[in-house]
């Protein structure tokens, strides 16, 4: 593959941030849209409403490098409302984005009597592109609809303090933009990347959301072969340093098989599920000891390793006849 193949490939970076929406969804409206979410009540929750999307907008017409999210809030006075975000994350800019827009708040309103909050998050790397509204005239007769946005670029002087910033959407946003910044410039990318992953410990976040955080970073940021060789190796050393509760083995894993062909989504959710069915065996056995040791599976680095431990769990006498099955940290990982 050549490098102008590769870079093109780094920047399919809708798949990391639908990801993003679904695991951290308040957030994302504190980070953008502070006005939308200081209005919403979120302790009564928020629901998807996907299947409901899927039927206005068939799969033909969402283009590559687009993510729709449709969910149902309630706001702080009882109101309930859906909130329709678009996000536009490709390279180059289209002409017909604003029509887009319209047209799916359009049908949204038509099909369920509702006013639809609509809101696009413009992840291109031109400045001048601002679209903001769709607007048609003819013999006099007019339509104006207005939605909201965010232009990613604008965070870029914040970028220096993004890794202050609790939000998760400070350190996806820097993401974004690096990767952006970055074509063609594997070394930098590296490096950028790095600061990104030492920046996100020591920050007092839970294990769970240091792994979310660093899913979205290893996504969107994919390293040639080099450089992901040193970055591996970096965190290998950081792990052994500092004994990071971080899967990262098992991300490596996921990039292999989407590398050969299978679909991520389906491998993650497959890992996620494993991991919870394994911490739950674990907890029961062995209670917090046996939680604890959960960080060790980072040693295990295929699926079907992954499949073999609750039949070891259960059979298992002590949590050291657990450990005992896992790949030695130096050692080979289990076979393939």
């Amino acid at each position: 593959m050549s490098d102008a193949a590769a870079d093109e490939e780094e920047l399919e970076l809708d798949g990391p941030w639908k990801e993003a929406i679904e695991q951290f969804f308040p957030e994302f409206f504190e980070f953008y849209f502070p006005h939308v979410h200081s209005a919403v009540d979120w302790a009564r929750g928020y629901e998807f409403l996907d299947k409901e999307l899927e039927k206005l907008a068939p799969e033909a017409e969402i283009g590559r490098g687009t993510v729709d999210k449709l969910a149902r809030v309630w706001l702080t006075h009882g109101e309930e409302t859906w909130l329709l975000i678009h996000i536009e994350v490709q390279n180059q800019p289209q002409r017909e984005f604003p029509a887009r827009m319209f047209r799916y708040h359009h049908r949204l309103r038509d099909r369920y009597d509702r006013m639809p909050v609509s809101i696009a998050v413009l992840g291109d790397d031109r400045p001048a592109w601002r679209p903001d509204h769709y607007a048609e005239e003819s013999f006099g007769c007019r339509v104006r609809f207005d939605y909201l946005t965010t232009k990613l670029l604008d965070f870029a002087p914040e970028m220096l303090t993004a890794l202050e910033n609790p939000n998760p959407y400070a350190a996806f946003t820097l993401a974004h933009l690096e990767t952006l910044a970055t074509r063609g410039e594997p070394d930098r990318r590296l490096e950028i990347k790095w600061t990104l992953f030492r920046g996100l410990f020591g920050r007092g976040y839970t294990r769970e959301r240091i792994i979310l955080m660093l899913r979205f970073v290893d996504w969107v940021m994919k390293l040639r072969p080099p450089q992901r060789m040193e970055y591996d190796r970096r965190s290998a050393a950081l792990d052994k340093e500092n004994a990071v509760p971080f899967v990262s083995s098992l991300e490596r894993m996921l990039n292999d098989r989407e590398a050969r062909g299978e679909a991520k989504g389906t491998i993650q959710g497959q890992v996620q599920g494993l991991l919870a069915a394994i911490e739950s065996l674990l907890d029961v056995r062995f209670g917090a000891a046996g939680v604890a040791a959960l960080s060790r599976l980072r040693t295990v680095s295929t699926i079907e390793g992954l499949s073999a431990l609750p039949a070891v769990i259960v059979r298992a006498a002590t949590l050291d006849d657990v450990l005992a099955v896992l790949p030695h940290e130096e050692g080979s990982t289990d076979g393939k």
